[in-house]
Parts: C-alpha cells; sequence; structure tokens
C-alpha cells in the first residue's frame, strides 16, 4: 500500500557536533539536522557490532516496547491518522492498531523457534557431518515506509527487522506529518534510542539516506521512486526489497445466490472504499463483471455504499490537493464521465470524492492504465477471456475473484502470475501472518509479514560441520577413471557401489 512520491527517506551526513549527536542518541533526527549529519550510520553500524541487538532478550524487550506503544499510545495514533488522512478510529483500529498488535505478539510467541538454527540433512557419504542454517542478522537497515498505512508499513516491517536483531533507522513519509511526528516522538520512548533511529524529512532527506551503505533497504511506496531508491543502492551493491502499487483486478463471476451476492458486494466495499477510501495499494482497481451478472452487481453496490456509509467520516479523505486533482483529473475525460454509472461527486474543500462506479470506461482511459489510487471503480464487462486480458498487463500485487466455479480458480492460479490472489474476500490476506505479503514483477519483490518480516530481514546462513574421521582420497589428483566411477557412484547416492569399489569388487 503506497503511493509514489510520499517518501524517501533521511538519513545523516558525518557531523561532529554537540547538539546533532545528541539529538541523534534521542533516537529521532530533524530534516535540518539529517541532511548533514553523516555520523548516525556510523552510530548505528557500531552498536550493531557491539554485539548489543543479537541477543534473544533484547530482541523480544523491543517487541514488548512496540506492544506497549501500541496500547499506551492508541487514542495518539487515532489523532495522528484523522488528522492525516481522516480515517475513522474504526478504520484505524482494524488496519493498523488492530492487525499490527497481532503480528507483534506472534513474533514474541514465535522469536525463540524462528531464531534457532535448522538442521538440513547431509549425505551418508558425508559422516559424519551436521548441516544447519543459522538465521543472523543483516547489520543496520533502513526502512522507507508510506502514507496511507503509515503506522503499518512502518512499525510491521521495523517488527520483523528487531526480532531479527537488526540495528534500524525508519523514514516515514513527510505526506503524513502528523504520523511522522508521532513516530519520531514515540519511538525513542519505547524502544532503544541507540540501535532504533527516526529520521523525518522530505525527498531531500531520503536522496542523502540512500548515499550510504545499508544492509538492506525496505521501500514502500511508488515505482518512479522505487527505480530511484534502487538506482541509488547499487553503488553500494545494498539488496533492495520494493513494495510497489499495481492495478489489482477484481473477477466477478455468476452468483446464484443472493446471499452470495451481497456477501461479495460487502467485501468489495470493504476492500475499495472502506480501506484508506481506495489509497491502498492492495485495493480493488477495477472488477471484470459478467455483462449479464453487472446490473444486478451495481444495484446491490449502490444500495451497499448508502447503508455503509452514512455518515462522511465513516470513508477516509483524500490525501492532499495534488493527488485529489489527479483523481478528479481521470473523471474529466469525456469518454470516461459517460461511463459513470454511480457517484462522482468531488468535493475539493473536504478533499472528499464520492464512491463511483463506471460502467465500461475506455480500456485505453488513464483510469484504465494507471493505478487508481482512489475511490473510483470501473466495472468492465466486455471481455470475452478475464484470464487472457490480466496476462496481457503487468503482474499485480494481488487479484481477487468471486466465484464458485472450481475451475476458474484452477485457472487463475495456474494461468496467471501475482504477489497474491484471493478468492471470495479481498484485502483480508494482507492481515494473516502464515502468508507472506509482497509482489512480483512491476509490482515489487521481497515478502514480509509474520515469520516472513523476520526473514525478510534475516540471513540463513549455511553451517557445515564435518569430523577428520573418515577421507575419501577419490575427491584428489591425480585422477583416473576409478575416482571417476566413485564420484558417479556418490551422486547417485549408490553406496552399495560405492562400498565395493572401495573394498576393490566390481559390481
Amino acid at each position: 500500500m503506497r503511493r509514489e512520491g510520499t517518501q524517501r527517506s533521511c538519513h545523516c551526513q558525518h557531523s561532529s557536533s554537540e547538539r546533532e549527536r545528541e539529538l541523534s542518541a534521542m533516537g529521532s533526527v530533524p530534516e535540518e539536522v539529517a541532511l548533514g549529519f553523516g555520523g548516525l550510520v556510523g552510530d548505528l553500524r557500531e552498536v550493531y557490532e557491539s554485539g548489543r541487538t543479537r541477543g534473544l532478550e533484547w530482541r523480544r524487550s523491543q517487541l514488548r516496547g512496540l506492544v506497549r506503544l501500541l496500547e499506551d499510545k492508541e487514542e495518539n495514533i487515532f489523532d495522528a491518522l484523522r488528522e492525516d488522512l481522516g480515517k475513522h478510529r474504526a478504520e484505524s483500529f482494524r488496519d493498523e492498531v488492530g492487525v499490527l498488535k497481532k503480528s507483534v505478539v506472534d513474533k514474541l510467541r514465535n522469536l525463540k523457534n524462528w531464531a534457532a538454527p535448522e538442521k538440513a540433512h547431509t549425505p551418508l557419504v558425508a559422516f559424519p557431518a551436521t548441516a544447519l542454517l543459522v538465521p543472523e542478522p543483516l547489520g543496520v537497515v533502513l526502512i522507507f515506509s508510506c502514507w496511507n498505512l503509515p503506522i503499518g508499513l512502518a512499525l510491521e516491517p521495523l517488527s520483523g527487522a528487531l526480532a531479527a536483531g537488526n540495528a534500524v533507522v525508519v523514514k516515514p513519509s513527510e505526506l503524513a506529518p502528523s504520523t511522522s511526528a508521532f513516530l519520531a516522538a514515540n519511538i525513542p520512548r519505547y524502544l532503544d534510542a541507540k540501535a532504533v533511529k527516526v529520521v523525518e524529512g522530505g525527498p531531500e532527506v531520503g536522496e542523502k539516506l540512500m548515499e550510504h551503505r545499508w544492509d538492506k533497504v525496505l521501500f514502500t511506496g511508488g515505482s518512479r521512486v522505487g527505480r530511484l531508491i534502487m538506482t541509488k543502492a547499487a553503488k553500494h551493491l545494498t539488496p533492495v526489497a520494493l513494495e510497489l502499487g499495481s492495478k489489482c483486478p477484481c473477477i466477478v463471476d455468476w452468483l446464484d445466490s443472493s446471499r452470495d451476492s451481497q456477501v461479495a458486494v460487502n467485501r468489495i466495499i470493504g476492500a475499495k472504499w472502506s480501506t484508506c477510501s481506495g489509497q491502498a495499494c492492495i485495493a480493488i482497481d477495477y472488477m471484470l463483471v459478467e455483462e449479464k451478472f453487472a446490473p444486478t452487481l451495481i444495484e446491490l453496490l449502490k444500495s451497499t455504499l448508502k447503508r455503509f456509509f452514512t455518515k462522511p467520516e465513516y470513508m477516509a479523505r483524500i490525501l492532499n490537493e495534488k493527488h485529489f486533482n489527479r483523481l478528479s483529473n481521470l473523471l474529466a475525460d469525456r469518454r470516461v464521465a459517460a461511463s459513470v454509472v454511480h457517484g462522482g461527486h468531488c468535493n475539493p474543500k473536504a478533499l472528499s470524492i464520492e464512491p463511483t462506479l463506471l460502467l465500461n470506461p475506455p480500456l485505453d482511459s488513464d483510469i484504465m492504465t494507471e493505478e487508481i489510487f482512489g475511490p473510483l471503480l470501473p466495472i468492465i464487462t466486455k471481455i470475452e477471456d478475464s484470464i487472457m486480458f490480466l496476462k496481457s498487463k503487468p503482474k499485480p500485487l494481488a487479484i481477487y475473484a468471486f466465484t464458485r466455479n472450481e475451475k476458474l480458480k484452477r485457472r487463475i492460479i495456474e494461468e496467471t502470475s501475482s504477489g497474491s490472489v484471493t478468492f471470495n474476500d479481498a484485502i483480508v490476506q494482507y492481515g494473516l501472518d502464515t502468508i507472506p505479503f509482497g509482489g512480483i514483477g512491476h509490482s515489487g519483490f521481497g515478502q514480509y509479514h509474520g515469520k516472513y518480516s523476520f526473514e525478510m530481514f534475516s540471513h540463513k546462513k549455511a553451517v557445515l560441520k564435518r569430523s577428520f574421521l573418515i577421507e575419501f582420497l577419490f575427491r584428489y589428483p591425480p585422477w583416473d577413471e576409478s575416482k571417476v566411477g566413485m564420484l558417479r557412484h556418490v551422486y547417485r547416492f549408490d553406496y552399495v557401489s560405492l562400498f565395493l569399489a572401495l573394498i576393490g569388487l566390481r559390481r
């Protein structure tokens, strides 16, 4: 969930002034200092190299600190999200505070198992030997979060990075200033201020941050800034995970049951208008619907929208004037305006746009070629084969389908490619800790959430322990055909033939 242009975080270059050192020690670095403060990365690397962050007890203490922050400051979080995005407290709890606390508690419960060495198989020919995969922290990592879920997109990856034992810099989006200020003020109070820093600022700060070497960078935002992040990271060969946006399609098959149809509509509305007013990377972007079912679906959508959004405050507002103008311009196209079958009213003063349904806007119009990221929902019926249509488009972050048709489900799974597929619901996959969240292709790469957040910021180090007890000389020169034959037996796991060859017998 994200939008480009909202971020690039801030890092600090070298400065030895006492004020800069004191601010860095507090765990929060304002923009004017960050632009000239290069010591922050060095300080964090020194903390990491000291071993401070590696112990399981330190990691647990940080996760417990996150839980306390979410509990103690719940109302402050609601206030910040309302100021930045006009979110209702129920939406803020559902999509950010509640789901995040659940995830952090899950990490606390499972950390010991996740951090334990994992045994790997070794072949009999290596006996006696032990192979292990040992998770180790990456080092000093940088997290760029986004404005649309500004708490969750900062603290979920932060919880994974801390669980893995890293030192971390978090750069909140400057486009959610109240949330950014909240994180900068409170993270140092609840977490280890020497190992976790929050750096506020705009694009210039992000560029300065990316001049430094990191052990990993996670960027959540749009593809334009994502490309800049990758370009900057290449200088130091810094590994990058990108969580980008896309046009997430939703296939709606014919549903015979009126109850199924109503449940589907409830979930479609929840995944479009009830999540930051459609300003989410995994929100439904457009729907592919059977033509004969479209009138029924549209009427259900209209009546349910009216029932759900009885007050304006039940739906978040558009981020700012720039994004409002971008969305209203999509509707300014005459061909697109002619396709509006519900809604379309725009209030620039309140930065609100009425939930809008469009029936068959032109496929070459901006609304069908660009990620919408707002409360506009095109409904397309003039597609003969929805699977072929999806295959012709860039790989999305998610594909949704409401259907009882098992053949269609199999085709979607087998013939399309996307970050995730969800049947008969939408967006809820984001809240599951047992499956990864992430994109593919143009929608990004790298996966996190739950255990996958821990793994994103860990390296599984391969460890092999062998004994001096047994030595096979056929591994070494001088070469002859008998040694080649023994090597063939080894690679075929044909230990009987190997044994016979070793004792001079032929099989």
